[in-house]
């Protein structure tokens, strides 16, 4: 079977790219299967000897992948039948979301569940932590350097993904993640927790303003900023003036996320695409150009590709030294 290399094509005024691609990667599984791909796992006993999961869930993960192309099933023995699920053009291009999910996990969760690896530039030797930089003037970006806006396909009911919360167990038992990436799932792995992230990055802050752009009822809005709070990425501030009433503002760890969700919709634009156009407009401040994401080494400033970064685990498929990550 031939890759597929080219955007899936969404329907007219149906759930845009953010959408899918919140769907598909708010889900601990399959992020940990794209992890162990990248570091060279092909075979279905492979995944299994690196995670407690089980046959079915697995499975079904597996068959989501290949039917969403980042990967491909390729029959290697015909009796009985066997396949690997080799990574796609599409599946490789991830290397930068998760990366950054790394870097902010090892950051900001600091009692972390399960040791995060070591990753390594090539380039130039160095144990680093990624930049994001501008693709037109080469300037590192944060969060206040960037100007959105919606573009034809965007708005939050078409960006909100349809599926329901994914439970999860922090337990090491063949019914539930083990939680390698806890703090991120928080936010990722529930569809109204991403929309409240989302929201915040576009300056919303009243509860009535995260109601009204949301759609979402007041019982969950209410639960879903509390819950956000006590992983410590929004913060409550009175209003002067109205003790009565607060803001909901992104904390320096909430900012710090910034990276992850401009590279996992930049990655959905890629690889989605709205008969209209697209969900997101983003624009650098400083050159005026469309902002595009490039990322750099810490130490040496070089671009970054994935087949420059050695990841060197510290447990599981890494008790030999890893592969490039993409």
């Amino acid at each position: 079977m031939a890759e597929v290399s080219s955007p899936t094509p969404l329907t007219s005024n149906g759930p845009n790219a953010l959408a899918r691609a919140l769907g598909l990667l708010g889900d601990e599984w399959t992020l940990l299967l794209l992890r162990f791909a990248l570091l060279g796992a092909t075979r279905y006993n492979q995944f299994r000897a690196e995670l407690p999961i089980s046959y079915a869930v697995l499975t079904a993960r597996l068959e989501t992948l290949v039917q969403e192309s980042l990967l491909e099933r390729q029959v290697y023995q015909e009796n009985p039948v066997r396949a690997e699920y080799v990574l796609t053009t599409r599946g490789r291009s991830v290397w930068p979301i998760l990366l950054y999910i790394w870097d902010w996990e090892r950051k900001w969760v600091p009692e972390h569940p399960e040791a995060l690896p070591t990753m390594r530039h090539r380039v130039c030797g160095a144990e680093f932590a990624p930049r994001l930089c501008c693709s037109s003037c080469d300037k590192q970006i944060g969060v206040s350097d960037v100007d959105t806006d919606w573009g034809p396909s965007g708005s939050w009911p078409r960006s909100v993904p349809d599926v329901a919360t994914r439970r999860r167990s922090r337990g090491r038992h063949r019914g539930g993640p083990p939680g390698f990436f806890p703090e991120t799932m928080a936010m990722l792995g529930n569809r109204w927790s991403a929309a409240v992230v989302g929201a915040a990055f576009q300056g919303v802050r009243r509860f009535s303003d995260f109601q009204d752009s949301l759609g979402i009822p007041p019982s969950l809005l209410t639960e879903r900023l509390h819950d956000l709070c006590a992983h410590g990425v929004l913060t409550t501030v009175r209003i002067q003036g109205r003790s009565d009433r607060a803001e909901y503002r992104l904390t320096e760890k909430g900012r710090g996320f910034f990276p992850i969700v401009v590279t996992a919709l930049q990655w959905a634009e890629r690889w989605y695409r709205a008969p209209e156009g697209p969900a997101l407009r983003w624009h650098h401040r400083e050159c005026g150009a469309e902002f595009l994401v490039v990322l750099t080494c810490d130490h040496c400033a070089a671009q970054l590709s994935g087949a420059d970064i050695d990841v060197e685990p510290r447990r599981g498929f890494g008790q030999r030294r890893g592969s490039a990550v993409g």
